[in-house]
This record gives structure tokens, sequence and C-alpha cells, in this order.
């Protein structure tokens, strides 16, 4: 299986009229002097918007990796689109749900500072917070040669929410909730999914009751509470398996 390593201004008809793609900078030095990378190895450069340009290395050093461009792909993005809502949590477990989601293929995530949260970005932490994530998200797609690299927003308020729920299928996972994620069905295929998941607390009675006023569903995954680091990953991978993504 190919590496892929991102370049964000690579554009398909540069590519195509010079025949090869390459990458500089800490990208080309981490493709060399950490994983190694020689010539006449197949590996992947991509955009994150799409394009993905595959074929053997023809440059490899610490200032430039470059490839023949043997294959270009322009992958669509995926329609609907399906947006993690990550509440921010203690000990890693919110980065860790980031990072499955991502690999499970979420277009979109948001982290969201719910009543519950330990966990807090506050002044300085909040560009941090929101930067760390992106890291985060752009490793898992280069680990898992996405095309598509997620976005990550701003933080999020419970107020964004309710506005958010109020224009997507927004799904708020609750274990208490009556209808299961495999029961719930879509009204309108072209909106996105918001997958909604709560910190290690749970989300407070207030909260949910003003997302279903706003919009948003109540699923649950199954008879057991799963963790915030596990519940989004679970539910992408059922969406997954409904939308035929998988």
């Amino acid at each position: 299986m190919s590496s892929l390593y991102l370049r964000e201004d690579l554009e398909a008809a540069a590519v195509e009229a010079s025949g090869v793609a390459s990458v500089t900078g800490t990208e080309a030095k981490h493709a060399v002097t950490v994983n190694r990378t020689r010539i006449g190895e197949r590996v992947s450069i991509g955009n994150g918007r799409g394009l993905i340009v595959t074929g053997p290395v023809i440059t490899a050093d610490a200032g430039e990796l470059a490839i023949t461009a043997e294959l270009i792909e322009n992958v669509q993005a995926a329609s609907p689109r399906i947006v993690l809502v990550q509440a921010l949590a203690k000990g890693g477990r919110d980065e860790m749900a980031v990072q499955a989601s991502t690999e499970l293929g979420v277009d979109a995530v948001i982290p969201w500072s719910a009543t519950r949260s330990i966990s807090r970005w506050e002044g300085a932490k909040v560009a941090k917070g929101q930067e760390r994530w992106a890291s985060i998200v752009r490793e898992a797609s280069k680990q898992s040669i996405r095309a598509w690299l997620p976005d990550v927003t701003a933080l999020f308020s419970g107020k964004d929410l309710e506005t958010l729920a109020a224009e997507s299928h927004m799904l708020v996972l609750e274990p208490t909730a009556d209808t299961t994620l495999t029961e719930w069905e879509p009204s309108d295929p072209a909106l996105d999914i918001v997958l909604v998941v709560g910190p290690e607390g749970g989300i407070a009675p207030h909260e949910l009751e003003r997302l279903q006023a706003a919009g948003a569903t109540l699923v649950r995954l199954g008879p057991t509470v799963l963790r915030t680091s596990t519940a989004g990953a679970a539910a992408l991978s059922v969406l997954n398996a409904r939308l035929g993504r998988w």
C-alpha cells in the first residue's frame, strides 16, 4: 500500500502538463527521514480536495519528494456529508475520537464545549485546540489515504448546535433514546448528517431538550453505553454501511 503526502496547492492541470508531482519542506523531510521513502517506491501525493496523484518516486531528499504522475485521480466529495460534533473530553479521549472518525471517513469535525465537558478551551487554548485537532485530522487522513481532508471548525457552543440542527439531519447519540441508529430514516437525502457525541458524563438534559426542540433526533447505538472516544466511530461505521460507502 502506498503512502500519501499532502500539498494543498497541488493542481491537476500543472501535474498533467509536467507529468510530475512533488512535495517540499516538512512534508518531504518527513517522507524521506521518518518514513524512509526511497527512489522507485510507489507513493501518492494529494491536495486534500479530491486530487490524488500516484506513481514511483524519482527524487527523494530532505528538500523534495517527487514522483512520476502515472495515475491522476479526481475523487468526488461524499454526499451527503457526515459531520462529527465531538464534545471536549479529558484524557485525550476527544482526540482519539477525532482520529478514529477521520480514518473512518467523516467529512468535517466540530469541537463542542458541552455543559459537562471537563476539558475546556478558553483564551489562547481555543485556537491551539483547533490547530491540534486539525493536525490530528491531517495525519489520520494521510494514514488512511483519503482524497478529501476534513474541515475542523471553530469551537461551537450549544446555541451554535441549535442553529445547525435546523439545517441538517442532526443525530444526537443518547443511550436512553427510544430510536436506534439503524431504525432512523433521513427525510431529505441531500442534507448533511451531523452526529453529536457528548462528553464523559453525557449530554445534559437541558441540552438534549434544546437540541430536540431545534430539530435534532436522539438515537442510540445499542444496549451498551460507549465511551466518548468510541461512540462516534461506531456510529460512523453504521452510517458508512447504510449510505453505501462501504
